[in-house]
């Protein structure tokens, strides 16, 4: 996103983070609910085209997200929805994706408070890991589901795989991208899930791939190293590939950082001090 609807998502992610504070409001209901006002977005593209109108008032447009979906949802998602549509943005579908964002983060935030982020994150890098390395298993979950039969076959397939072996927060998130990835891939929607779990702990996440399991003492230092260079705590979810013949490949965000581990590290180190 860039420029207006850039600086609407922010302060809409501000107003969720205010909301959430409060440890009254149900994150995961508010995750539901958001993920449906998405749906029918979605669907009715002159809709959200009216809730984007710049030539429309930003009230005129909040009463009518009241009227709409005041008896389909709870009071805090019409508020904030109603916070949005006062907001300006460049492109009537970039309201859209923040409300999935805003969905996904509710979900996130459900998984913060009862103790399972970390697990949230590890699980979803490490499911798009497995996506990523079986063809046959990624044409079943990106395949568009046209008919309930299809539909069904993935819903259990989903459930076979992460049913009793995931967290409840990562399932719902791997659903909602099955059922509806909106344009996006399955191993794109799954990174840009674990970018947002590591954003939610103020994180970076380095994904790093190596020929053998790095040690505990490797591990503690690649991490101490990248998070005194990138100035943020830095989380590795590590992968092993024998291809990488001995060296090792960080990847945080667009830059990598390829070599061995010893020589990678000096580099490191020295561009710090320099």
């Amino acid at each position: 996103m860039n420029g207006a609807s850039r600086d609407a998502l922010a302060a809409a992610r501000e107003r969720l983070d205010a909301l959430t504070d409060n440890t009254s409001v149900d994150a995961a209901k508010l995750a539901d609910e958001l993920a449906a006002v998405t749906a029918l977005l979605d669907r009715e593209v002159s809709l959200r085209r009216v809730l984007t109108d710049p030539a429309q008032s930003g009230e005129a447009k909040a009463e009518l997200i009241g009227r709409l979906l005041g008896s389909q949802v709870g009071g805090e998602t019409v508020d904030l929805v109603s916070g949005m549509v006062r907001s300006r943005w460049s492109r009537s579908r970039e309201l859209v994706d923040a409300i999935e964002q805003l969905a996904d983060i509710a979900d996130l935030i459900a998984a913060e408070r009862d103790g399972s982020l970390d697990d949230v994150e590890d699980e979803l890098f490490r499911f798009g890991r497995i996506v990523a390395s079986s063809a046959e298993l990624r044409a079943v979950l990106s395949g568009k589901a046209v008919d309930g039969a299809f539909k069904t076959a993935q819903s259990d397939l989903l459930h076979r795989l992460l049913g009793g072996r995931a967290k409840p927060t990562t399932e719902r998130l791997v659903v909602r991208l099955v059922g509806h990835p909106r344009g996006r891939s399955l191993e794109g929607g799954l990174e840009t899930l674990s970018k947002l779990a590591a954003e939610r702990r103020d994180r970076s996440v380095a994904v790093v791939t190596s020929a053998v399991p790095l040690s505990d003492g490797q591990k503690r230092r690649l991490g101490d190293v990248l998070t005194r260079l990138y100035g943020r705590q830095v989380h590795l979810n590590l992968d092993v590939d024998p291809e990488v013949l001995g060296g090792i490949s960080v990847r945080i965000g667009d830059e990598v950082i390829t070599g061995t581990i010893a020589d990678r590290l000096e580099q490191i180190e020295r561009r710090m001090a320099g």
